[in-house]
């Protein structure tokens, strides 16, 4: 089973060798890795040639101009050769040695699979020993997407033909596009799913869908437009509950931590 890992970057310097080094160490050794770059200027690019030779052969890259984020992911979906796909951000990294084992060990032991999922925590940007939030996937229902929650999108692989069937991101939606794709995927298409128990990524605060009030307006309303879009019921007072929850949950594991 090969498994196909896209970043995007767009001036990465500060932190794409850590993306790159953590998917280098990966006991799973059947892997695809496509960078797609946004033509930046920071030096980026010389990193990614620099570390092209240590991937043997199994990176390819392009670097051009694109509108946005989620259109840099779709060029990488069409990139893609592999059985399954999953999105590895330029400013995250793998929490464990052993995560592209597991998901390749899930999916090849029950063919009906469609997709699988874990955890991701997020961490300070200039300390990675100091845990912000941890996003645990597990008590994920699909009846939950109503609410406006999902899986941890940067811990969902799903078959490349899921992708192929029912399309990957819609660029109307330029903050929840992963959240339309999931509701599009695992709401209406019913794709079947699994859940993973482990800490798939580890993730830097500040990133664009984590970035203050103004991006919560936004992912409200990015969610809000993708339930009708996709003919499923919410409503906004569904929707406030998401960051309700997770605002306690923020507050929770700073109090444990």
């Amino acid at each position: 089973m090969k498994i196909s890992i896209i970043t995007t970057t767009y001036n990465s310097a500060s932190t794409v060798e850590d993306t790159f080094r953590s998917l280098l160490r990966q006991g799973y050794q059947d892997i695809e890795y496509i960078v797609v770059d946004g033509c930046s200027t920071d030096g980026t690019i010389d990193i990614i040639k620099r570390y092209e030779p240590q991937f043997e052969g199994k990176m390819k890259w392009i670097s051009e101009k694109d509108e946005g984020i989620y259109d840099a992911m779709n060029k990488g979906f069409a990139m893609a050769t592999g059985d399954v796909i999953g999105i590895l951000n330029s400013d995250d990294f793998y929490t464990a040695d052993d995560i592209l084992n597991k998901v390749a060990d899930t999916m090849s032991k029950d063919d009906s699979l469609d997709a699988v999922y874990g955890d991701i925590h997020y961490v300070h940007p200039d300390d990675l020993q100091k845990s912000i939030r941890y996003y645990s996937s597990k008590p994920f229902r699909r009846i939950w997407m109503r609410f406006g929650f999902m899986p941890a999108h940067p811990a969902f692989y799903c078959k490349r033909a899921i992708y192929e069937k029912y399309g990957a991101f819609d660029l109307e939606f330029p903050v929840s596009a992963d959240f339309e794709n999931l509701l599009r995927l695992i709401f209406v298409h019913k794709i079947k799913t699994k859940y993973i128990e482990a800490d798939f990524v580890t993730m830097r605060t500040g990133g664009m869908s984590s970035s203050g009030l103004r991006s919560l307006k936004a992912g409200l309303r990015d969610r809000s437009k993708a339930l009708k879009k996709n003919n499923v019921y919410s409503n906004k007072l569904f929707l406030f509950s998401l960051y309700i929850y997770k605002y306690v949950k923020m507050q929770l594991h700073k109090w444990q931590n």
